[in-house]
C-alpha cells in the first residue's frame, strides 16, 4: 500500500532551526581517515555543511509539527529496532534526545515511529516498521531501521509521535538530506531534517527534538567553564580533558591538536557532552 500525494498537504519550508540539526554529540562514534592521517569530520549532509550550533538557549522554537498522515496504527509493539533477519533495505540507525524549552534532557519520553519499508509500502496489516519506545534517563532514544522507500507524492521521511509523561502528543516527520524530491514535496520542512551521514554499509543520523515543555533552567546555567577553560584552535588537548564551547562542557576522547572546524559539536569522535 502506497501513501497518495494528495492526502498530505503542508505549508512552506521553514527556516532550519539549528537546535534540531544537531545540539552537540548524540553518541562518540569512529571518524575514517583521510589522505594524509588527518580526521573527516562524522557527518555527512549530501555536500552541505551544516551552520555551527549554538548554545542551547538561542531562541530556537521547539521541533514543528507536522500532519500524522493517512497511515498511522495505534498499539505499536514496544521496541527500538523495526529490522529483522530478513529485513532488506539500507540499515539506518537514529540516535538523538529529547529536550524540553530550557535545553534540559527530557526522561521517560514516548516516541512512536512508523515508515515506509524500502520498497516504499507501509504494513496496514501487522506492524513491520512500527514500534514505540522510551527515552532513556538522560532523554537519549536510538532507532535501528531502514532507510524509508520512496512512493509517488513524497519524499523519504520517518514518521514519529513524541510525548511527555502527562503532555500533549507531538507529531512530525523527520527528513533526508540531500533527496532530489526535498525541492517537489509540499510537506518537506527544512527544520526536520536529520544529520546523516554513512557507515559502512549502512547510515547513521541524528536528530534532537524540542518540546513545548517548561523547564527551570539550572542555577548554573549556562555552566561555568571546566578545567581546562574555553575550547581554543590550537591547544593540544589530551584524552579527558574538560573544555566548555558555547557554554556546554565536553569531554576529550582522543589526544589531538585543537584547529577550526573541530569545534566540539561537530567531532563526536574526539569530544563528547558533559
Amino acid at each position: 500500500m502506497t501513501e497518495s500525494s494528495s492526502s498530505e498537504a503542508g505549508p512552506p519550508g521553514r527556516p532550519i532551526s539549528r537546535k534540531n540539526l544537531l545540539r552537540a554529540a548524540v553518541a562518540a562514534s569512529a571518524v575514517p581517515l583521510i589522505a594524509g592521517g588527518g580526521i573527516a569530520l562524522a557527518r555527512d549532509t549530501g555536500g552541505a555543511l551544516l551552520a555551527l550550533t549554538p548554545a542551547c538557549a538561542d531562541g530556537d522554537d521547539p521541533t514543528p509539527e507536522q500532519m500524522e498522515g493517512p497511515y498511522f496504527k495505534p498499539d505499536s509493539p514496544l521496541r527500538t529496532s523495526l529490522v529483522t533477519s530478513g529485513t532488506s533495505g539500507t540499515p539506518l540507525t537514529v540516535r538523538g534526545h529529547v529536550f524540553g524549552r530550557a535545553c534540559k534532557p527530557l526522561p521517560g519520553v514516548l516516541l512512536d515511529f512508523w515508515q515506509a519499508d524500502a520498497g516504499g509500502a507501509y504494513d496496514m496489516s501487522g506492524f513491520a516498521f512500527r514500534g514505540h519506545q522510551f527515552t532513556d534517563a538522560n532523554g537519549a532514544f536510538t532507532l535501528t531501521t531502514v532507510v524509508a522507500g520512496l512512493y509517488p507524492g513524497r519524499t523519504r521521511h520517518i514518521h514519529v509521535k513524541a510525548q511527555a509523561p502527562g503532555r500533549p502528543v507531538l507529531t512530525t516527520q523527520l527528513y533526508f538530506p540531500g533527496e532530489p524530491r526535498n525541492a517537489t514535496d509540499a510537506l518537506y520542512d527544512p527544520a526536520l531534517l536529520m544529520d546523516v551521514r554513512t557507515a559502512g554499509s549502512g547510515r547513521q543520523g541524528t536528530f534532537d527534538f524540542v518540546l513545548d515543555v517548561d523547564q527551570q533552567p539550572d542555577p548554573t546555567d549556562p555552566p561555568t567553564d571546566p578545567p581546562g577553560g574555553t575550547w581554543t584552535a590550537g591547544t593540544s588537548y589530551r584524552a579527558g580533558d574538560r573544555a566548555a564551547y558555547d557554554g556546554v562542557s565536553f569531554r576529550c576522547l582522543q589526544a589531538h591538536s585543537a584547529i577550526v572546524g573541530w569545534e566540539p559539536p561537530l567531532v563526536p569522535a574526539l569530544w563528547e557532552r558533559g
